[in-house]
């Protein structure tokens, strides 16, 4: 283990890492630092062309340790280049990074891996998770694999398909009603459970659990070894509750910590027009405090309907430090976008 110290992101306070703490009261995530001239003196590129392709493949970026490890093979997903689409649109070069190829489907697989991984550390016997659909299909997995219990907050409209994903892990699943206050009703109910019952949280952002916000980052590791450590100019972020973008962010300036690249992406945050609190404040030169959720959002992208993204001040440092932006889009150009993939590629 090379972690070196955990603070907190809003309010400074330092955390222990044997403590393994899991929210600050003022719930800011609490953020890992690593100590990189200790990687450093481990981890080199020969090192990793020799080891698997799943998360583990970067255990010492990893807030836990291997041996805590509940393997579904998730990670080392195929980088495309998009030849056909990127002349259609006319580009030079267009890559996608296609994480529908982790074992439940989606990049939240490298997230769960992490937060189940460190639930076995702690002993954890129920784990439990607020979340429109993806997050608790993969921690319900992870949480099966390890033999561990899952209970899940989902919206109500929540589709059939991922409900049966998490009744077939075994998952207790509870709907909770809408979103038209600006809040989002399934944390509210987690963040009770877990006071009462004493449940091992972990939903795919930050403030509730620091360490599954540690899984995203293989994905800029992975993308960076797949251009042979060679600069490449954007990388375009969907981005709900800031989870994955600020992954993608801790990734790369990891990579740059440890010498193994020099130079940083623009990140790009990319939210539906329906759903798009972080772009606004972006756009307009806010701090993150002065972020204002998204009143009734409403967007095909269900995935992305958080109405207040919890990792934002993450997602929003790492626009800023690459000199990045944020675009949001509406649900037809969704769609077209769909459709020129599907055609084209």
């Amino acid at each position: 283990m090379f972690v070196e110290k955990m603070i907190c992101s809003k309010c400074g306070k330092v955390y222990e890492p044997e403590d393994n703490p899991l929210m600050c009261d003022d719930l800011g995530r609490i953020d890992i630092y690593y100590d990189y001239e200790a990687v450093k003196e481990v981890l080199t590129k020969e090192e990793v062309r020799l080891r698997g392709a799943d998360t583990w493949r970067w255990k010492e970026l990893m807030p836990v340790s291997e041996k805590y490890a509940v393997r579904l093979r998730e990670g080392g997903t195929p980088l495309i280049r998009a030849e056909r689409l990127a002349e259609n649109l006319r580009l030079e070069g267009l890559y996608l990074k296609d994480e529908t190829r982790n074992p439940t489907a989606s990049f939240k697989d490298r997230a769960m891996a992490i937060g189940v991984a460190k639930a076995v550390e702690m002993g954890v016997k129920t784990t439990t998770t607020a979340s429109s659909g993806n997050a608790a299909a993969a921690l319900a997995a992870y949480s099966a694999k390890a033999g561990m219990d899952t209970v899940a907050f989902v919206l109500e409209s929540a589709s059939e398909g991922k409900i049966a994903q998490l009744l077939l892990y075994g998952a207790k699943v509870v709907k909770v009603r809408g979103l038209e206050s600006g809040s989002d009703p399934t944390v509210k109910m987690m963040l009770e459970a877990v006071k009462r019952k004493g449940w091992y949280p972990c939903p795919s952002f930050g403030p509730f659990n620091p360490y599954q916000v540690e899984g995203p980052k293989a994905i800029s590791y992975e993308v960076a070894e797949q251009f042979d450590w060679k600069p490449f100019d954007w990388i375009f972020v969907p981005t709900g509750s800031g989870c994955l973008a600020t992954g993608i962010w801790k990734g790369f300036r990891d990579l740059n910590e440890i010498g193994f690249i020099d130079f940083y992406p623009r990140i790009v945050i990319v939210q539906p027009e329906g759903n798009s609190p972080l772009v606004r404040a972006i756009l307009q030169r806010r701090k993150f405090s002065e972020v204002e959720p998204q009143v009734n959002p409403r967007t095909i992208a269900s995935g992305l309907s958080d109405p207040f993204p919890w990792d934002g001040n993450g997602a929003m440092e790492g626009v800023s430090r690459t000199k990045g932006t944020a675009l949001s889009v509406s649900d037809e150009l969704i769609l077209k976008a769909m459709k020129l993939l599907a055609k084209y590629e």
